[in-house]
This record gives structure tokens, sequence and C-alpha cells, in this order.
């Protein structure tokens, strides 16, 4: 598994969101998007972290970044989540994992001290030009659920 680095250029996706709709990040030409890699809808880290961005959403919006949460589950998964938690991110499925792969978001880790294969929580951001080709701009891997979201604002200097 590679991982990604500040100035690699972002592997493109195109995901179903909590409604099936299609959200490639092309969509997002001009902007900076903070693309986080989660485990599973619902879980308490992962409901942390979404509940994190989801009270920080202005001020991120306003700095200028939009945020994208990615995991492997469904869309109709994603929906309960969002809504169950009021959540207000974008959600996207990647049932297959070709995005956590492609950006190096699946593979080996501990958990528990034992090695598994899974989800790698991680957060990139992506400077997206205006042709919709993005750049890294920020990779970090094996990040904690909680107080991420702090740490990344921090960083940022939203």
């Amino acid at each position: 598994m590679a991982k990604l680095q500040v100035g690699d250029a972002a592997p493109p996706f195109s995901l179903p969101n909590a409604d099936g709709t299609p959200v490639s990040l092309s969509d997002y030409a001009g902007r900076r998007v903070i693309v986080y890699f989660y485990p599973a809808a619902m879980t308490p880290g992962c409901t942390t972290q979404a509940i994190d961005f989801t009270a920080n959403a202005t001020e991120i919006d306003s700095a200028g970044f939009d945020v994208v949460g990615i995991s492997p589950d469904s869309p109709a998964k994603l929906a309960v989540f969002r809504d169950k938690e009021t959540l207000d991110v974008t959600l996207l499925a990647d049932e297959d994992r070709t995005v956590m792969n492609a950006y190096g978001a699946f593979g080996k880790k501990m958990l528990y001290g034992k090695e598994i294969e899974g989800v790698i929580r991680s957060t990139f951001v992506v400077d997206v030009d205006a042709d919709g080709t993005g750049t890294i701009s920020v990779a970090q891997y094996n990040v904690r659920a909680t107080g991420h979201v702090n740490k990344l604002r921090r960083d940022l200097g939203i």
C-alpha cells in the first residue's frame, strides 16, 4: 500500500453519497476539500469524528474548505447515520474500497494488539484546481477520532 505525500496528485473519485447521488472530486473545482476516511458509520469513534466536523462546519466552510467523509458503508447506512446524528458533511460510500486503496487508507493496521486489514483512519486536504484535478496539501494517516478536527483546524489556521 503506497501512502500519499504532500504534493502528490489526488486520486480522482466518483462515489455515491447517502442519497445515492454520485459525487466526484472534480465537483469541488476551485475549492479545498478535506477528505477523511473512517471505518464504519454509527460506531463510537466515527460518530465522534463526524459530529466534530459538523460542529465546526461553519468555520471550515468560511475558510474555503468542504468536508467529505468516505467509508465502506452502503449509501442506505450512510443516510441513517446522517439523519440519526444530524450530520452536515457529505458522506460517500466506497463499498469496494477502490478509493480507500488509491489513497492508502486501507491495509494492515493494529487493533487491540492484533494486526488486521481494514480502513486506516486518514485525512487529506486536497486543493482542487479549476479543471477538477487535485493536489494533496495535507496527508495524515492513523489519526485519532477524538480531537482530530480541532487539531486539523489548528494545522490549517481555521
